[in-house]
């Protein structure tokens, strides 16, 4: 299988070509996808937030499968690290990215842990493309992806066509600030060597109020942004400070 190719899309394809060079590194905690493991805990904490601020389950539910009822979209899925505890919590998930090396460890990771997930190698215009999801997913989250696409504003039109009516999308991605240039960029990259090389390009971040507008454009409010900060024993915590990691989760007005 190979990466989809759509001309106009959404598909940064040297992205694509990077990212599956990393291919087999995405379940390595120790590895090139370390600093990713060390957020999927609150990114995980902020997807179930958003959902539950959205009234689609309970703030308080003693259920272990308390997604059971919920359509969920991952876009941009890479090797499954949200995925899989998203469907672990009952939801039914589809799992997408043009990253053909990403899917097929994806798909070997849950299939190894006996995890139904249905994965698909594919762009989020192509998905959008298939009638029977035009507005079916309850759920749509995109993490750590929108800073890496070629079109913002054609990815958000995307979102937008599979988003159901009383749906809630979620985006987590990096400011274009000053800290943002110096930490999630040259720090990580070129200092502390924790992500590739070329993995950012700082031109791309994304600061939350052009997030807010792209979304309005297409009808969706994005009523929420938090900020993701470190803690001192190395995790993140949810904080009014947006300047470098946030989260962002709205709705169609």
């Amino acid at each position: 299988m190979t990466a989809p190719k759509t001309p106009a899309g959404t598909i940064d394809q040297s992205d694509i070509n990077r990212f599956n060079a990393l291919a087999n590194s995405w379940w390595d905690e120790t590895g090139p996808m370390k600093p990713l493991h060390l957020f999927t805990p609150i990114r995980l904490d902020y997807i179930r937030k958003s959902i539950q601020n959205r009234g689609l389950v309970p703030a308080e539910t003693f259920s272990d499968l308390p997604f059971a009822h919920l359509k969920i979209l991952d876009i941009g899925c890479g090797g499954g690290l949200l995925a899989e505890p998203i469907a672990r919590l009952g939801a039914t998930v589809t799992a997408i990215d043009a990253s053909d090396g990403a899917i097929a460890a994806a798909t070997a990771h849950a299939t190894d842990h006996n995890i139904a997930i249905d994965y698909r190698c594919m762009a989020s215009e192509e998905l959008a493309a298939i009638a029977d999801y035009q507005h079916h997913f309850d759920v749509i989250y995109a993490s750590e992806v929108i800073e890496h696409v070629s079109d913002i504003k054609a990815f958000t039109e995307t979102i937008a066509q599979l988003l159901a009516p009383d749906g809630v999308v979620v985006i987590t991605t990096i400011n274009r600030t000053m800290p943002a240039l110096l930490f999630a960029k040259f720090a990580a990259e070129y200092v502390l060597k924790i992500v590739p090389a070329g993995t950012h390009q700082f031109e791309k971040f994304v600061r939350p109020a052009e997030l807010r507008a792209v979304f309005q454009e297409c009808g969706i409010l994005i009523d929420d942004v938090t900020g993701f900060v470190p803690t001192p024993i190395g995790t993140f915590k949810m904080s009014p400070i947006t300047a470098v990691n946030y989260g962002a989760a709205g709705s169609f007005t």
